[in-house]
């Protein structure tokens, strides 16, 4: 059984260690001390199950199985007793509570053994789950083994190129595989609008709206770009212009 460890705590990874050595059948492939090493190896080494930590610097455990997916099955590993009912809606095999006896462990490690690796729509389901918590402070995008963490105040536009997103921020574009309607549900209503079913636009960058020719228009930001308004888009906000 392929495993990796992953938690930013030192001691934490040693207790792992010592309590998966009792089982033979048991590997450690790999140990991980933040989420962007988790992402990294998870994608490189095909576990069969990842001890995951939910709080830690720069990516969340939720962040990690949101951009790993379902190539593994995974078992959180916290201090925190209130995401047990989140690790679940992403369909966790266990929540493991800190500090966790030898036994609590050998149970969790019966999860797998009984379970095959078959969670489908994970990400879909991490995706729901994020949303509960309220609109997205952060774009998270894959890119290989590396990880782009993008603040969503920062983002200037979403354009929609098939089944994948464009981001534009910070005068970079990051392609993103994730269609525009769900990121449109993630995002704060009071800050981003879709003018165009192919658009979202960040509204303070909005710098002004220009007529280009009857009942059409784009908004141009304050980069310079140039965003088409669809006309319902357009009639939508007019009131609010003055």
């Amino acid at each position: 059984m392929r495993t990796i460890i992953v938690d930013d705590e030192s001691l934490a990874r040693d207790v792992l260690r010592e309590y998966l050595a009792a089982h033979a059948d048991v590997e450690i492939v790999a140990e991980c001390a933040n989420g962007f090493e988790a992402v990294k190896a998870i994608s490189e080494l095909s576990p069969d199950v990842v001890f995951l930590d939910i709080q830690m610097p720069k990516l969340d455990g939720f962040e990690v199985v949101g951009l790993a997916g379902d190539k593994t099955r995974y078992i959180f590993v916290t201090a925190y007793d209130q995401y047990a009912l989140k690790a679940f809606e992403v369909h966790a095999l266990d929540y493991l509570l800190k500090p966790f006896s030898q036994q609590r462990l050998d149970d969790a490690l019966g999860q797998v053994r009984a379970r095959p690796l078959a969670t489908p729509a994970l990400e879909g389901l991490v995706s729901e789950a994020g949303r509960r918590d309220g609109p997205l402070s952060r774009v998270l995008i894959r890119d290989g083994s590396q990880v782009h963490v993008v603040a969503t105040e920062r983002v200037d536009y979403v354009e929609a190129q098939g089944d994948y997103i464009r981001i534009h921020a910070d005068g970079k574009g990051y392609m993103k595989n994730q269609r525009l309607s769900e990121l449109e549900t993630q995002l704060d209503a009071a800050r981003f609008l879709r003018i165009h079913r192919s658009f979202i636009v960040n509204i303070e960058r909005i710098a002004r709206i220009e007529q280009v020719a009857k009942d059409s228009h784009v908004a141009i930001l304050a980069d310079g770009s140039r965003i088409p308004f669809s006309r319902s888009a357009y009639q939508a906000l007019k009131p609010l212009l003055g």
